[in-house]
C-alpha cells in the first residue's frame, strides 16, 4: 500500500518517530499494510462514511481505511508520541483526518457522529477493547449511531462475543452480543504480524446491529447473566437464587435443573423481563 497511498512504510515511520509499542497502554501495532486493508475491507465499502478508530498508533489501519474510500476518519489516539505520525497522514488526505487526543473509554462516540452514517474500525488496545465494546452495545439509545463495528480482539475474546448456547466461550458478553448484533468472526492474524508479537493469537470480528432487538432492560439482563454465569457450574436454581430462584424460573417456563450455558438469548431476556 506504500506504493498506493504515496507514504512511507510503516517501520519507517516508527523508527524516525521513536514509536516503541507500550505495553502499559496495550499497544501492538499491525505493520503489514495489506493485512490493514483487510481488515477495512470487512467494514464492507466506505465511500461517503465517517468511521471512528481508536488507537491508530503509526497509522497503518488509517491509511487503509482512507485510501479505501472513507469520506472521514476520527481517530481517538491515547498516545501523545504517535500525533506527528498521523498529522502526516492527514497532510496527505487533506480534510479527511481528524486526531483528537484522549482516552476513548471517556470520549462520548455518540455525540460525535452527529446523525452522520458512522462506522467503527479499529485494532483495540488489549487492555480496553471489550469495555469499549460494551459502551457501544449500550447507547442512550437503539438503533445505535454506529452502522457497524468491526474490531480486532484477543481470539479469545472474539470466541466469546460469537458464541451461542452450549459453547464453551458463551457467557455475558455472548449474550449482550447476541440480544444486540449479529457478529461474526471474519479471520485470524498471527502474532508474528505485529509489532512487538503479542503472546496470542488476535482475530478481527464484525458485528452489524439487529434493528428491533427483544424488548428488555439492559441493567436486569446485566443483573441475570452475572448470577448465572456468575456460578456456572451450578443448576439456575441455585446460581439464580438471590433473584428468585425456582419460582423465577418457574415463571419463565425454564426447568431449574439447567445451568446457564444452555439457555439461548430469548430465554435470558424472558428471565430478565419478570424480574
Amino acid at each position: 500500500m506504500a506504493a498506493l497511498d504515496g507514504l512511507p512504510p510503516l517501520r519507517d515511520v516508527i523508527a524516525r518517530h521513536g514509536l516503541d509499542a507500550k505495553k502499559s497502554l496495550g499497544q501492538n501495532f499491525l505493520l503489514d499494510l495489506n493485512l490493514t486493508q483487510k481488515v477495512a475491507r470487512t467494514a464492507g465499502p466506505l465511500d461517503g462514511c465517517t468511521v471512528f478508530e481508536v488507537g491508530p498508533g503509526p497509522g497503518g489501519l488509517t491509511r487503509a481505511i482512507l485510501a479505501l474510500g472513507a469520506e472521514k476518519v476520527i481517530a481517538v489516539e491515547r498516545d501523545p508520541r504517535c500525533l506527528p505520525a498521523l498529522a502526516e497522514i492527514g497532510a496527505h488526505y487533506p480534510g479527511r483526518l481528524e486526531v483528537i487526543e484522549g482516552d476513548a473509554l471517556k470520549t462520548d462516540f455518540e455525540a460525535m457522529a452527529n446523525g452522520r452514517p458512522v462506522k467503527i474500525i479499529a485494532n483495540l488496545p488489549y487492555n480496553v477493547g471489550t469495555q469499549l465494546l460494551v459502551n457501544w452495545l449500550t447507547p442512550r439509545q437503539w438503533p445505535p449511531f454506529w452502522q457497524s463495528l468491526t474490531l480486532m480482539f484477543q481470539k479469545e475474546v472474539g470466541q466469546r462475543i460469537v458464541a451461542e448456547a452450549d459453547d464453551n466461550h458463551y457467557g455475558r458478553l455472548g449474550v449482550l452480543c447476541g440480544w444486540r448484533t449479529t457478529a461474526h468472526m471474519a479471520f485470524d492474524i498471527p502474532p508474528q504480524a505485529f509489532t512487538p508479537p503479542p503472546k496470542v493469537t488476535s482475530t478481527v470480528v464484525h458485528l452489524e446491529p439487529r434493528p428491533a432487538p427483544l424488548d428488555c432492560d439492559i441493567q436486569k439482563l446485566e443483573r441475570v447473566t452475572h448470577a448465572a454465569f456468575g456460578q456456572r457450574r451450578k443448576m439456575l436454581r441455585q446460581s439464580l437464587k438471590p433473584l428468585g430462584g425456582e419460582a423465577l424460573l418457574e415463571r419463565a417456563g425454564i426447568d431449574p435443573q439447567r445451568r446457564a450455558e444452555t439457555l439461548e438469548v430469548e430465554e435470558f431476556v424472558r428471565l430478565a423481563n419478570l424480574l
